[in-house]
């Protein structure tokens, strides 16, 4: 098989297992929490599964990585919406702006923190494994 196909079919296949994880989570919140969205459940269950090792990061990383790439396709619906309630925008545009710019800079905010935190445990989980290796070599 060509590796390029190879590659496609692996992803749309991984896009497919994560697009699986969130309706299952939408599922479950619509019939027993709706106050809280799928996708947030779908994100800690998808992060537990992954913590566990019972998924391995490698059946999600490519779709993942996908899915982060074209993310601004998740977006048009939003542009669409501001074309066509011109007339709101020009009453409320600064309030509207407003909303938009400080729950833009909270989010990027809480993500920096939160990629910042992963990435310190990471290197903390790395570090601790190589001083263990070493401690049993020199045993």
């Amino acid at each position: 098989m060509f590796p390029a196909l190879k590659k496609t079919l692996c992803t749309v296949w991984q896009v497919i297992l994560l697009s699986l994880c969130w309706w299952c989570a939408q599922i479950l919140c619509e019939r027993f929490m709706p106050a809280l969205p799928g996708g947030v459940l779908g994100l800690v269950l998808l992060y537990l599964a992954l913590q566990g090792k019972w998924l391995p990061v490698s059946w999600v990383e490519q779709g993942s990585r996908w899915l982060l790439a074209e993310m601004l396709l998740f977006f048009i619906p939003a542009v669409v919406a501001v074309v066509k309630f011109t007339a709101l925008f020009e009453q409320n545009g600064v309030r509207i702006m407003a909303v938009i710019v400080l729950s833009t800079a909270c989010v990027m905010l809480s993500t920096a923190l939160v990629v910042d935190r992963c990435y310190r445990l990471l290197r903390f989980k790395r570090l601790r494994a190589k001083r263990m290796e070493a401690a049993l070599c020199l045993r």
